[in-house]
Order: structure tokens, then C-alpha cells, then sequence
């Protein structure tokens, strides 16, 4: 009778718990109690429930585990994968349209380059330009407050559930060994998935019953009821970065590069592989059209009769030091060649005797040449850096090439009648000239050249040899430039000698659309990548490269799903409660316990109906 009454109470047990997460059906174990008797008789001693299993299959939980953390790193990828594939594909904030409007308005401006209103169009298309940079980089860095965040809070979430698995290991230990608290690892195991889905988790058991748990390359994240908890400390360079830190005996060790799987996984991936690359890219791309549209800018002619000055202004790479620096050393760098200028992240480190540089993405070394002072910087993946101070042996710079540039691109001009549209130069053949060679294309060799605007005369002696204000003696070759005080000639034809040309300032020619022209071409011209890639085409590759990765992880999100869902199955099927199965059960244990209790009942009758016999 008591077996049954258990066995029935169990069956309560598993009815009461069937909708319990991560409860495991618990099944009683009979068995024959050890009877006794004399000679040749052997009476058995009726039943008794020697064990209770909980029905449970270890291979599949960690199938089932290893889903979950894949499961709930695609969610954090996809969530956040999403917003910047929006951000930077759609018309109306991504920087597409704000260019094509830009340089549509400067081919207006071109066509007609004396209309104030129409120039006074183009400033207005360049502050709208520069807010999209400004305001695109804006939202990037919000979303990068809130990874900072979320991340907070997953480590929140970890160092709690730890603490739970650790409590419930004590529990289990003190039930003592070859005990069965099926509900304790019930709830352990549960507090383990829940864990499996903020990062990937390895488990071990002592023979005490406890579960260890470790993360990350082997780091161990509760050890019987002792746990070793995450932290969140500002990264070695940014404070408004975080890193996740490993609080060991040791001391706190970063993780950020060792984590992998669950929702903190997925955060740190997305940090590292989407927000960091497109927040690079488009300072790339920011700054090579500053520097480009600037170049060109200064080699035209404004209404004034000036020299173009700087159109759009940008900020150099950004110099962080490391906070476990100990010396004094100092760091400043430029963009000097837009050809092999990447938008990456770099770390210069000093060994006490020599700097290297490092790009942090890839953990590549990157050659350095020159020999880091003001007349010869280190020049390496086109920037150029100068170094100072007094640094120590191990001390760290981290130089942002391209991360911070686009929030920091602005408009320098504000009068319409500054923008430089016209030629500096141009070059009057003299009317007396009786040869046929007759002037071609006038560019700006160096716009930096001070003698620029300064008038020189090409006089030729014969057909074959010129002169410049009456001095030397050039060779003439058909249709070769001819380089002057920065600009640049082409005469064709055959001159005769006594045949000038005077090459001079361009003042008045307010209809001159010489620099326009130029200027429109930067959409379209080869800049970066050695001379591949264009401005437009730049930013198109980030739009192309993010909707690629965002495409695949919602592809991985919906395959793992599918995975997660059979896991789940699988392990349902095994353990979870089946209310007919255990209706059967209640009907079954009842009728058995109503047996048992007939035959006390009947052994009853008779031992009264005994003791009535012999009373009398």
C-alpha cells in the first residue's frame, strides 16, 4: 500500500509539473521486497519503490544547449544586423542619394557657374551632405551605447545565473552522493540552458553530484559552489567602449576576442564584424571625398579672382593611448595617400626600442617606413605618423583612421561667391602669331605652387625649341604639356618662331566652368583601392557588404531555428510529460493501491474472526 500511495503521489508529481520548462517526467522504479520462510517454503515480502528516475537523456540536453546558444546568437545578430542595413540602404538616410544630389546640383552649377542662386543651391546640397555623414555616424555610435549596454546587462544576466547553478549545487551536494534530487537537476539543468543562451558553455560533473561550468577557452565559470564572475571594464583605449573581463584569481582578464555563441557572443560579434567595419568604411569613405573634393576645390578660381580654399573640413585619425601606459610618448597622424588608406584601426607599440603597428582587425603586422619625426614619418596603409615624447617599453597608441571621421566632416564655406568653379589660369596666344599651333588643355599641375597666378610668357625661337620670359631653351614636341608655375599647357600644331603664348591669371571669367567640370568628376573617379574605387562606388561596396551579412544571418537565424526546434522535440519527447500516459498511470496505481488495501482489509476479517474463536 505504501509503494502505491507513493507511486500515486508521484504521478500528482508529474501531472502538477507537465507544463513546468525543463521539468523531466519522473517514473517509479519497483521492486520485490526480500520476503522470508523456513524449510521448503519462501513467502515474498510484497513490493517496494527502490528508486525514482528521472527520464533523461544527457546527449540530448547538450544538443539542445548547443542550439540555444547558436539560436540566441543569431537573434542578437539579426536584431541589430537589421538596423544597420537600414540605416544605410534606405534613400532617406542613407548617403546614396545625398551624393547624387550633391553632384547633380554642381553639374547645375557647372552649366551656369555665374548664378549666385544656383552656387547658393550647392552650399545648401553640401550642408545636406553633411548632415547624412554626420547624421549616419550619430546613429552608429547610439547603437554602439546600446551594445555597450546590452552587453552590460548579459553580464548581468550570466554572473546572476551562476550564482543560482552554484546555490542548487550545494543543494544537490549535501542530498549526498548516489542521492536522486530530480527536481534540484531539473532546475539546474534549466538554469544551464537559460545560461547556454547568453554564451557557449562546456559542463563537467563531480562525483558530489555538482556541475562545473566553463566558457570562453576553458575559463572556468563555476566550480562546484564556487563562482568566478564576469565583469565590464572601459576597453584599454576608449573609455566609452566596453570589455567583458574575466575576474579570476589572477585578476581581471579581458574576454572580448574569446567569447563566442549566446546573446553576449552575438554582441561582441556584432561589434567586431558589422558596427566597427561600417563605421570604418564610411569615415573612408567621408574622408576621401573631403580630401579629394578639397584637392580639386584649391585649383579653381572663385568669383573674387582667389585661389579655392577648403570646401568641406574633416578631422585627422583619432589618437587614443592606452591606459596601462607608463611613459610619455606621443603620436599625431595624416592621410597621405588615399590609394592605400583603409578606414582601419591600427596599434602602434613600443618595445623600448622600436615602434610596430598593428591592424587590429586582423591582428596583421603592417611595415612601417620612415622614421617617425616630422621630416620623415612612419608612412604605412596610407597614413602617415609622427611620434614623440618619451614612451616606455610596452606602451600602446591606438591611431582611428576612418571610425570617427564621418561625424566630423563639416562645411567650410559659407559665400556662394567663393567656390572655385573657374580655371586659375589660362593661356591668350598673342594676335601677332603666324604659325598654326594653337593652344589645348589648361589644367592645374600643382595648385600649391605660389608662382600660380603669376603671368609667364612661351615664346618660341622655332618650331622646335621655346623659351619662358625670354630665358632657356625647351625642346617643343607636338602636343606635350608644357609645365609653368603649376599649370599645365598643351600646344598643338606647328608654331612660327616669334610665337607667344602667355599663360596668366583667369580674374573676371565669372562664365568659366573649367574647375566645375573637374569637380563634377570626383563622383566617378578612382580613388581608393590604389585607384579602383570610386567615392560612390565605396560606399555602395559597405551598402552591398552589410545587406550580404545581414541576408546571411537572417538565413542562419532560420536555419538554427529549425535546429533549435528539433533539439527541443527531441528532448521533449523524451522527458516530458504525456497527461494520457500518466492518466493511465493515476487509473492503474489506483487500482493496484485499492487491491492492496482489500487484502489488509480481508487479512483483517479473518484475524477478528480469529481472535472471536479462541475468546471464548
Amino acid at each position: 500500500m505504501l509503494a502505491f500511495q507513493r507511486a500515486l503521489e508521484l504521478t500528482g508529481h508529474n501531472i502538477a509539473n507537465a507544463n513546468t520548462p525543463g521539468y523531466s517526467r519522473q517514473v517509479a522504479e519497483f521492486s520485490t521486497r526480500v520476503g522470508g520462510g523456513g524449510g521448503q517454503t519462501y513467502v515474498g515480502g510484497g513490493t517496494q519503490i527502490h528508486a525514482i528516475k528521472r527520464i533523461y537523456d544527457s546527449l540530448l540536453v547538450d544538443q539542445l544547449r548547443t542550439s540555444n546558444t547558436g539560436l540566441a546568437r543569431f537573434n542578437a545578430l539579426n536584431a541589430l544586423a537589421g538596423r544597420v542595413d537600414t540605416l544605410l540602404a534606405d534613400p532617406d538616410t542613407g548617403l546614396n542619394e545625398g551624393l547624387q544630389n550633391y553632384f547633380n546640383t554642381l553639374q547645375d552649377v557647372a552649366n551656369d557657374p555665374s548664378e549666385l542662386p544656383i552656387r547658393q543651391a550647392l552650399l545648401g546640397e553640401a550642408d545636406g551632405l553633411v548632415n547624412r555623414f554626420q547624421s549616419m555616424d550619430e546613429r552608429l555610435s547610439t547603437l554602439e551605447s546600446e551594445v555597450n549596454d546590452r552587453v552590460r546587462f548579459a553580464v548581468e544576466d550570466i554572473n546572476r545565473i551562476a550564482s543560482e547553478i552554484a546555490e542548487v549545487n550545494d543543494k544537490i551536494a549535501v542530498a549526498g552522493v548516489g542521492a536522486r534530487p530530480n527536481d534540484l537537476l531539473d532546475r539546474r539543468d534549466q538554469l544551464v540552458l537559460e545560461l547556454s543562451g547568453m554564451i557557449s558553455v562546456s559542463t563537467t560533473n563531480q562525483d558530489d553530484g555538482a556541475m562545473n561550468v566553463f566558457i570562453g577557452s576553458g575559463q572556468s565559470l563555476i566550480l562546484g559552489t564556487t563562482v568566478q564572475k564576469l565583469g565590464i571594464r572601459a576597453s584599454e583605449f576608449d573609455p566609452t567602449r566596453l570589455s567583458v573581463v574575466y575576474e579570476g584569481s589572477a585578476g581581471a582578464t579581458p574576454l572580448d576576442t574569446s567569447l563566442s555563441g549566446g546573446t553576449l557572443g552575438g554582441l561582441l560579434e556584432f561589434r567586431s564584424r558589422m558596427l566597427d567595419p561600417s563605421r570604418q568604411s564610411l569615415g573612408q569613405t567621408a574622408v576621401a571625398f573631403v580630401q579629394q573634393f578639397n584637392a580639386q576645390h584649391s585649383a579653381g578660381m572663385d568669383l573674387s579672382g582667389n585661389l579655392g580654399a577648403a570646401f568641406f573640413g574633416i578631422d585627422p585619425p583619432n589618437v587614443l593611448y592606452s591606459a596601462n601606459n607608463t611613459g610619455a610618448g606621443t603620436a599625431a597622424a595624416t592621410i597621405s595617400d588615399l590609394g592605400a588608406f583603409t578606414g582601419a584601426d591600427y596599434v602602434l607599440e613600443y618595445d623600448g626600442a622600436a615602434y610596430s603597428l598593428t591592424r587590429t582587425d586582423t591582428g596583421q603586422a603592417i611595415a612601417l617606413t620612415g622614421s617617425g619625426t616630422a621630416a620623415d614619418p612612419f608612412v604605412a596603409d596610407g597614413i602617415s605618423i609622427e611620434v614623440g615624447g618619451a614612451p616606455a617599453a610596452g606602451d600602446r597608441i591606438m591611431i582611428r583612421t576612418g571610425h570617427d571621421a564621418a561625424g566630423s566632416i563639416r562645411t567650410l564655406i559659407s559665400d556662394p561667391r567663393a567656390i572655385a568653379l573657374a580655371a586659375p589660369t589660362r593661356v591668350q596666344a598673342a594676335l601677332g602669331n603666324v604659325g598654326d599651333a594653337a593652344v589645348g588643355a589648361v589644367t592645374v599641375a600643382d595648385s600649391a605652387d605660389p608662382n600660380l597666378l603669376a603671368n609667364a610668357v612661351i615664346e618660341f625661337t622655332d618650331p622646335n625649341t621655346y623659351t619662358i620670359n625670354g630665358a632657356g631653351s625647351f625642346a617643343y614636341t607636338d602636343g606635350d604639356a608644357i609645365v609653368i608655375n603649376g599649370t599645365s599647357v598643351t600646344i598643338a600644331g606647328v608654331p612660327a618662331a616669334g610665337d607667344q603664348f602667355t599663360v596668366e591669371p583667369n580674374y573676371g571669367a565669372s562664365g568659366d566652368n573649367g574647375n566645375a567640370l573637374l569637380l563634377t568628376n570626383i563622383q566617378s573617379a578612382g580613388v581608393l583601392d590604389g585607384g579602383a574605387i570610386s567615392i560612390g562606388e565605396s560606399y555602395s561596396q559597405l551598402v552591398a557588404s552589410v545587406g550580404g551579412t545581414a541576408y546571411q544571418i537572417q538565413s542562419g537565424l532560420d536555419a538554427q531555428n529549425v535546429v533549435y526546434s528539433n533539439a527541443e522535440n527531441a528532448v521533449l519527447s523524451k522527458s516530458a510529460v504525456n497527461l494520457d500516459e500518466e492518466a493511465a498511470n493515476l487509473i492503474r496505481f489506483q487500482q493496484a493501491y485499492q487491491a492492496a488495501a482489500q487484502i489488509v482489509n480481508v487479512t483483517k476479517t479473518l484475524f477478528d474472526s480469529l481472535l472471536a474463536a479462541t475468546s471464548r
